[in-house]
């Protein structure tokens, strides 16, 4: 068989390739199977990461560049100075997402982060901050999915400047991406906290959220509520989608 047959999955009637097969073999695009190109290669960037002004808080989508931060964050701040995203929520980054995070493909973090650090305006977060903070998750739902999908980006992001021990999950809500802004406020309400002992670590710290997805900002600014009340001095926040 030859090297590329034995990249590419197969197509035939025969026995099914296994799932992913292909996928993740150095050299090949995970959209269009390109190869050799990069886990997403340029022509997948440039169709599905096109040029789009954001706000600087929160990072919804704005008319036009001229105006830097949108109408509802001039209207009511958010405790995030800034916040930065590599990609809009839709195909075929959601499935990257849905992959990752339900479907233990743990594998993504490296190019999912690697979309993270080129996103405009990342790099400026990565080298300002003191530490990076993932998002955690409560004790129970790490335990149901194996791994926090925010360490893992984190990691590859700035391994050295990264912080799991800092902000911990005080409770248990349920999953946020089906509820409505108002629910997600009032469920989130003191869901995080600093972890007691590292309490010096965050005061008088610049520090970097890191996520997967925003929808409402919800998770985030409780996040920076939390790392913001410990005495932290700025909180950004760096993801890799945002639900336009």
């Amino acid at each position: 068989m030859g090297l590329l047959t034995r990249l590419l999955p197969s197509t035939g009637t025969g026995a099914a390739a296994p799932p992913h097969q292909g996928r993740w073999l150095p050299g090949q695009c995970l959209i269009c199977h390109a190869w050799p190109a990069a886990a997403a290669c340029e022509d997948c960037r440039a169709r599905f990461i096109p040029e789009l002004a954001r706000c600087q808080r929160c990072a919804a989508p704005l008319a036009s560049a001229a105006t830097p931060v949108c109408g509802a964050c001039l209207r009511e701040p958010p405790p995030l100075e800034r916040c930065v995203v590599a990609v809009s929520y839709g195909l075929p980054w959601q499935s990257w997402v849905s992959q990752f995070k339900f479907r233990d493909d743990t594998g993504l973090a490296h190019p999912m982060a690697a979309l993270m650090a080129a996103a405009p305006g990342a790099r400026e977060l990565l080298d300002a901050a003191d530490a990076l903070v993932p998002v955690p998750l409560t004790p129970e739902r790490l335990a149901e999915r194996g791994y926090n999908q925010a360490l893992l980006l984190a990691r590859r992001l700035a391994p050295r400047k990264t912080r799991a021990d800092l902000l911990l999950r005080a409770h248990h809500t349920v999953p946020q991406h089906d509820l409505p802004r108002a629910q997600r406020l009032k469920s989130l309400r003191g869901a995080f906290l600093v972890e007691p002992l590292r309490a010096r670590a965050v005061a008088g710290r610049h520090l970097l959220l890191v996520d997967d997805v925003v929808t409402t900002g919800a998770t985030l600014h409780a996040a920076a509520r939390a790392l913001l009340e410990a005495g932290a001095v700025w909180v950004d926040a760096l993801a890799f989608a945002h639900t336009d």
